[in-house]
């Protein structure tokens, strides 16, 4: 089992960022800033597929680098895994049935329905049957929930054998009970609380995000192991409006 895999599954705190902006340069030195992961946005902006695969290769294995999927489907699913992902985000997990289905294109046969094919993950096909043999155990599965329907639903999703973690996103969280933004509403709050009772009654991994540091410590408090706090753009901007701000003033 990977160390990844590994830390996650004994619940140790995992310290990631988010990754928006395609660069490999960008990556590469953000992988040598002491995260635990690296979460790849590959669901909101124009990176490509093969842009992912610049900044693992950029990363070179100094961090775990997880992918977070366009939807759940089969074909994103499997070229995340195929380019070397150590794991995947799948979005808007709102049932059982899609929880499935998502551990169904990740595993291979006879577990799951993973396609087979050759790419970097299998070492351009040279590390073949050593990646088919550990692959089940250290490729990490973690869904998003992040819609109140989820909620919901999440005693059932929570139960889905295969499923490594359960990441919050309390954005489209919120906005989905028609409080975008609002995420120390009580109703937003309750809600949140509910998808840990239910993750910690299956001993299943709690993750989060985070803009700040502030945001993501109670997090931490109440048990929550896997975090990303801040993303690359976000740091950028700060940095540069930093140096405006203190220059001009």
């Amino acid at each position: 089992m990977s160390n990844f895999a590994n830390r996650l599954k004994q619940q140790e705190l995992l310290l990631g960022t988010m990754l928006t902006l395609p660069s490999p340069e960008i990556a590469e030195m953000i992988s040598k800033c002491g995260f635990d992961w690296l979460f790849l946005d590959g669901e909101h902006g124009p990176a490509s597929i093969l842009d992912w695969q610049r900044v693992m290769q950029a990363v070179s294995g100094r961090c775990a680098c997880v992918l977070r999927v366009p939807s759940c489907s089969e074909v994103h699913i499997k070229k995340a895994l195929d380019i070397g992902a150590d794991g995947i985000i799948v979005p808007m997990i709102n049932s059982a049935e899609q929880a499935q289905e998502a551990v169904a294109w990740t595993r291979y046969p006879p577990i799951g329905r993973r396609g087979i094919g050759l790419a970097r993950a299998h070492g351009y096909g040279l590390d073949f049957g050593d990646y088919m043999e550990r692959a089940t155990d250290e490729i990490v599965l973690i869904l998003q929930v992040e819609h109140i329907d989820a909620v919901d639903n999440i005693d059932a999703i929570a139960g889905v054998e295969g499923v490594d973690a359960i990441f919050v996103g309390p954005y489209d969280l919120s906005a989905s009970m028609g409080k975008t933004g609002q995420l120390d509403d009580a109703e937003v709050r309750a809600a949140i609380d509910r998808v840990g009772t239910a993750c910690r009654q299956k001993a299943l991994p709690l993750g989060y995000f985070g803009v700040t540091a502030e945001s993501v410590r109670p997090l931490i408090e109440d048990g929550y192991c896997l975090i990303c706090a801040g993303t690359d753009a976000d740091f950028v901007t700060r940095g540069a409006l930093k140096i405006v701000e203190s220059i001009k003033s």
